[in-house]
């Protein structure tokens, strides 16, 4: 009796002992993992890639035009005519307004008429000292006259030109001012020229700034106009003064603009970059910390499988998504990016999905082996 019960819980145990074998057999790695006491995690890994990195100075602008003029008279009259729309293009030189020019339109023709006249004489005389009927004097004094004359001539034609307004420069006539058979008198506005092929953008930096910027750095600008555009230029000088009552600097950097799309008197916000570099670079969600250390978790691939190592690593600047690493990774390293806070050093991983990084952070993804991303 006792020996046939001996049996039966020996022939159990042997069953039991078997079905675990064929059911660790049979079931996933993961599931396999953790009845050893331990867990595959599933993560998502991406290449560090090398990202640029500049030091960068913040600061407010102002736009300004290249060149830029109040059109206006120089002389009190009614205006004539009016050569130009609102908004137009012109070239240098054309003609913008013209006064009213009646008075000296006729005293230039008498004066014209007068020096034709003065020439005629001066003909005459100098045939007649040439034959000895007359005495040099009767030359001089034929040769004085046509002198003034001329001068007569010339002086009509310069208050005639003040009474045509041409633009000094091409550019960009603003709003008209004046009206057709309007009085104008000196320093009258009659319109605005500008000149906005290029951009003169003026900003204010700290002193502590000073060493720091220099002619011929790139400097980056944004407009609330344009909010998802960089128009991109050139420090062109820096002011000789410092401001004694704000204690900073005045900055001008110069922008092109031949498309027109910035205006002069925009607000612009502008970084100045200096120490421009590539380094490797990693996403905010691939780091931990530590006290005052850093960590990534780097995939490590053996025969057995693939593992999570810790590195420590040291940071430099972020630029949106990504941090600037200054020591503990090169460019291909591949790290975890999704799952890190579920890991531990030495952590066998399984990889769901593999990530691209570029300066922006994640690109794209693709499914790896392991089917879903870790969440």
């Amino acid at each position: 009796m006792h020996r046939a019960r001996f049996l039966v819980v020996v022939l159990v145990a042997f069953l039991a002992m078997t079905a675990i074998i064929v059911v660790r057999a049979l079931m996933p790695a993961e599931d396999g993992a953790m009845m050893r006491g331990e867990r595959v995690m599933a993560v998502a890994v991406a290449g560090v890639p090398e990202v640029e990195f500049a030091d960068i100075v913040e600061a407010l602008g102002t736009a300004r035009a290249n060149e830029t003029v109040t059109i206006t008279a120089r002389v009190t009259d009614t205006i004539s005519r009016i050569n130009f729309e609102s908004g137009q293009q012109v070239e240098a030189g054309a003609i913008l307004v013209e006064l009213t020019d009646t008075e000296e339109a006729a005293g230039l023709a008498e004066a014209r008429t007068t020096l034709r006249e003065a020439q005629r004489d001066l003909t005459r005389a100098t045939d007649l000292v040439a034959r000895a009927v007359v005495p040099q004097s009767r030359l001089d004094e034929a040769t004085a006259v046509v002198e003034r004359a001329r001068a007569r001539v010339s002086s009509i034609e310069a208050q005639l030109a003040d009474r045509i307004v041409r633009a000094p420069f091409a550019g960009i006539v603003g709003l008209r001012e004046v009206s057709l058979g309007g009085l104008v008198r000196p320093g009258d506005a009659i319109a605005r020229l500008d000149d906005a092929s290029l951009i003169k953008l003026d900003f204010t930096v700290p002193e502590r700034f000073l060493s720091v910027v220099s002619a011929g750095m790139q400097i980056a600008a944004r407009t609330s106009a344009y909010p998802d555009e960089v128009f991109t230029g050139a420090i062109a000088q820096v002011d000789s003064r410092i401001d004694p009552v704000t204690r900073s600097v005045t900055i001008r950097a110069e922008i092109e603009n031949s498309d027109s799309r910035l205006l002069p008197g925009q607000l612009m916000t502008v970084e100045v970059r200096r120490d421009e570099r590539r380094r490797p670079a990693v996403p905010g969600s691939a780091l931990t910390r530590y006290l005052d250390q850093t960590f990534v978790y780097v995939v490590e691939e053996r025969a057995d499988g693939m593992f999570a190592r810790q590195r420590t690593i040291a940071l430099g600047r972020r630029s949106g998504q990504m941090v600037e690493v200054l020591d503990g990774l090169q460019a291909g390293d591949r790290i975890i990016t999704e799952g890190v806070h579920r890991i531990r050093d030495g952590s066998e991983v399984r990889i769901t999905r593999e990530l691209r990084l570029d300066a922006g952070g994640v690109v794209a993804g693709t499914a790896g082996a392991g089917g879903e991303a870790a969440q």
